[in-house]
């Protein structure tokens, strides 16, 4: 990983979409740093649309769609994309699976549930979980003590034993039903709603993350960027950022919106 301080100028130029984790990327210990706001406002005063990629309910991106200088975002891995029309005031909510499906995937998680809370001891449903609509989040470190890498990895095997797909987040193990993921619903997100090709925009795209489950938009995108946080996640994750914040979190995130901008913007 190289230092996002070498960025190169002509790349810059060309960036017309900044993709973003949330959990540990936009925030720090769990709160979002005011510098963060600023960050995406100037984003968007510079015309650079601003999609959140992240795990978190469709409860929570419901709110954020609505309230966050945001262009649109992608939640609970790939399970669906929201998108705010400010003009119609009018939320644009796309799923991955019906509402049917959804519904038959949440009874087969609730079993899965109970066999992870009764295997690996310390462990708890996620608090937002209510706010949820397709997967179940498993808390290894956000509301309980941090559980050591064995007990992860024993929740990451009860979900694969039961055919559900499972990806560590820094905060959270999630589970679901479904070949979606965070880059198959971007690429809806952008045909729907940007109107164009992802592979074709790639280019002009930078993802910024700082997790495991962050691994295939790094390898997808070129200008994947880390902040500085990533590197606890050494030799746990397939594939790595290209670039690499100084800062940790939000203030890693500014960092890089900071030298993203030409002087004066």
């Amino acid at each position: 990983m190289k230092p996002f301080a070498q960025f190169p100028a002509d790349i810059k130029n060309n960036i017309s979409y900044v993709l973003t984790d949330i959990d540990d990327t936009l925030t720090n210990n769990g709160r979002l740093p005011a510098v963060v706001f600023g960050a995406m406002e100037r984003l968007k005063s510079a015309g650079i649309r601003i999609i959140p990629i992240t795990g978190r309910p469709a409860g929570w991106c419901d709110h954020i769609a609505r309230m966050w200088p945001i262009d649109g975002l992608v939640g609970e891995n790939g399970a669906f994309y929201f998108h705010y029309d400010d003009t119609l005031r009018k939320m644009q909510r796309r799923y991955a699976k019906s509402e049917k499906q959804r519904r038959a995937d949440r009874r087969r998680l609730e079993s899965i549930k109970h066999e992870i809370l009764k295997k690996v001891p310390g462990c708890r449903v996620s608090a937002d979980q209510a706010y949820r609509e397709a997967d179940l989040a498993i808390d290894f470190c956000e509301d309980v003590s941090r559980l050591p890498p064995e007990d992860i990895d024993a929740i990451v095997r009860c979900f694969e034993a039961a055919g559900a797909r499972a990806k560590v987040s820094s905060i959270h193990v999630n589970g679901w039903f479904g070949d979606y993921n965070k880059l198959t619903m971007t690429r809806l997100l952008f045909e729907e709603v940007f109107h164009c090709r992802l592979d074709e925009a790639r280019q002009q795209v930078i993802f910024i993350g700082d997790s495991p489950n962050d691994s295939p938009m790094f390898a997808y995108f070129p200008h994947g960027v880390g902040v500085a946080n990533v590197s606890q996640f050494k030799g746990q994750m397939t594939h790595y950022p290209t670039w690499v914040t100084k800062r940790e979190g939000g203030y890693g995130f500014a960092e890089m919106v900071e030298g993203l901008m030409p002087r004066g913007a």
